[in-house]
């Protein structure tokens, strides 16, 4: 009997052990972000915070998302493909497997995960993994993150709103108003700093209330995804930054690329798109986009500074796992830009909105003291009332020096920073260092499974699940390889790539041709070698069509016979018979 339960105490000092010995981890992920918007990885946009984590941890160069925002979030938050976890396309059930536009009970969440290893898991900010988002009456809630693993939450459950006034604001399981928060009543509520001070209360709480457990945070910024709202403050600091225009900040951009060691001087940088300055019209707007689109980031990472700052009062640095990463490029869509200008009303016209009344659109109607909402081009974003993106040119500038944007699996549309920082766990002459390995969100699990000494199920609650995709990246913070056995895939709305190695696959849209690349000479994909090496195309495109049908990326929702992707001449020949 001695024996057993000195056993046992034994058994029990080394759990405490591991416990204080395993890392915090917390995942920041910012919304519709470049590749170059931050200052570490080439931007005139001050982010003194993440650049600080930068230059004491790791840089990835060639990490990817999946190209949009809520396949991103699936991917994420279950190590497994989008199509896997049942979200290939965005919140609407297509009736495939692949498209249900809910998270599938096939997965696991890394949150589900960690608990069982001893972890506390929180998260803040933006869910987009289930269509169940309606304030009305009772709805399933079995997506929403308390039921996917989550001790708190504090965030939106829909993909996009008002900064002002969100809609779908939660607090674990409740809606609630911003203007009737008995627990966050800040003097002017603003999302990102919302989203950023509950974090630091979690934190804050973690270490009063659970002190000797790890804890596990997802961080999902909505910025600086549109519409394009930022405090006066914060967009003074960028008047008279972007007069010059797009070519010249994307110019400065790319020396500033070289210089820190992102850019080969043997990569040609994809054109400008999105029109040219000297044919701008309205420059007083479009400048004014850019410069809310710069203080909306600059706010994000004032936020990250406030988290930062918690965890070193708090004791929890310096064994802090952070990954910071984006979930997909430069965003072109034209959210507001069209249509003719609106003024603003000089009082307002509609009813006021009480504090308790919560906010039903994704794109308000009108402001709480009774503004309507106005769009259009030469609406000056930025205040409450106004609801816009910043377009396919000032796109193009943050996805430098890329081709294409959010949506396309092009660099532009899947190539996001990530920095990784742990000051115990990244070996010092690691630190400040960059790392060029592909790596990808299905990497994010099995990273979080290994620095936790957790273990990935092969069932949970009942349910069998879909084996881990990815390999941990704890190896390339140490300067080592991560032992990737087979290539990197994507697919989204039809665009679809494989990488593998040097190689990289591509093609835009359902019908499109396959363009080949290779990314250690022309990262930028400039240089289309699929017709000069037709068997290598031959060969990723037919690991790209098994791994396809493998991961219910096929049958997809494209409308080509059997899911079979064809190339752009067979399709318009087919269509053609098809007609007759």
């Amino acid at each position: 009997m001695r024996f057993t339960t000195l056993f046992s105490l034994v058994l029990l000092a080394a759990s405490q052990v591991l416990a204080a010995s395993r890392p915090n981890i917390i995942l920041i992920m910012a919304d519709d972000m470049g590749y170059s918007d931050l200052g570490c990885y080439g931007s005139e946009i001050q982010t003194p915070n993440l650049d600080a984590l930068a230059h004491k941890g790791v840089r990835f160069t060639q990490f990817y998302n999946t190209g949009r925002c809520c396949p991103t979030r699936a991917s994420l938050l279950t190590g497994l493909y989008p199509h896997q976890a049942g979200i290939g396309h965005m919140m609407e059930d297509k009736g495939l497997d692949g498209y249900r536009g809910e998270l599938s009970r096939d997965s696991v969440t890394i949150a589900e995960v960690l608990k069982p290893a001893g972890y506390r898991t929180y998260m803040v900010g933006k869910w987009h993994v289930t269509k169940k988002t309606q304030p009305a009456g009772e709805q399933d809630k079995s997506n929403w993150p308390l039921q996917r693993g989550f001790d708190r939450f504090y965030g939106t459950i829909h993909g996009a709103g008002s900064f002002y006034d969100p809609n779908t604001l939660t607090r674990d399981n409740t809606f609630i108003s911003p203007f009737a928060d008995a627990e966050y009543q800040p003097k002017d509520f603003y999302y990102t700093d919302a989203i950023a001070d509950n974090a630091v209360r979690f934190v804050a709480d973690h270490s009063r209330e659970h002190q000797k457990e790890p804890f596990f945070m997802y961080m999902a910024m909505t910025a600086p995804h549109w519409p394009m709202h930022a405090k006066p403050e914060d967009i003074a600091k960028y008047k008279g930054k972007y007069d010059a225009g797009y070519d010249a900040i994307r110019a400065a951009r790319v020396a500033k690329m070289k210089k820190l060691g992102l850019l080969s001087d043997s990569w040609q940088v994809a054109a400008q798109a999105g029109g040219a300055w000297s044919e701008v019209g309205n420059r007083e707007f479009e400048i004014r986009c850019m410069e809310v689109f710069a203080a909306m980031i600059d706010c994000l990472d004032q936020g990250v500074g406030r988290v930062v700052a918690e965890l070193k009062k708090q004791g929890q640095y310096e064994n802090t796992l952070i990954l910071f990463l984006q979930d997909n490029g430069g965003c072109a869509e034209p959210m507001g830009r069209n249509g003719p200008f609106t003024p603003r009303a000089d009082k307002p016209s509609l009813p006021a909105m009480a504090a308790a009344d919560l906010q039903p659109d994704m794109i308000p109607k009108q402001t709480r003291d009774g503004y309507p909402i106005r769009q259009g081009y030469g609406v000056l974003p930025g205040p409450a009332d106004t609801y816009h993106g910043y377009g396919e040119a000032w796109a193009n500038v943050s996805n430098t020096p890329f081709r294409e944007y959010k949506h396309w699996v092009h660099e532009g549309g899947v190539s996001t920073p990530l920095v990784a920082h742990w000051p115990q766990g990244i070996p010092a002459p690691r630190q400040d260092h960059l790392e060029s390995q592909p790596a990808h969100l299905i990497d994010l699990m099995a990273t979080c499974v290994d620095v936790a000494g957790a273990t990935y199920p092969s069932e949970y609650q009942g349910h069998k699940i879909t084996p881990l995709q990815g390999v941990s990246l704890k190896p390339a913070m140490a300067g080592e390889s991560v032992n990737r056995q087979g290539p990197i895939f994507f697919e989204h709305e039809g665009n679809r790539a494989v990488r593998d190695g040097r190689w990289k696959l591509v093609a835009k849209g359902p019908r499109g041709e396959w363009e080949l690349y290779d990314m250690e000479a022309d990262r930028t994909e400039q240089n289309d070698l699929s017709s000069s090496q037709p068997e290598r195309v031959k060969t990723l495109s037919e690991q790209w069509l098994v791994w396809a049908k493998k991961s219910q990326v096929i049958p997809w929702i494209w409308g080509l016979p059997h899911g079979d992707p064809l190339p752009a001449k067979k399709a318009g020949k087919r269509k053609k018979k098809e007609n007759e």
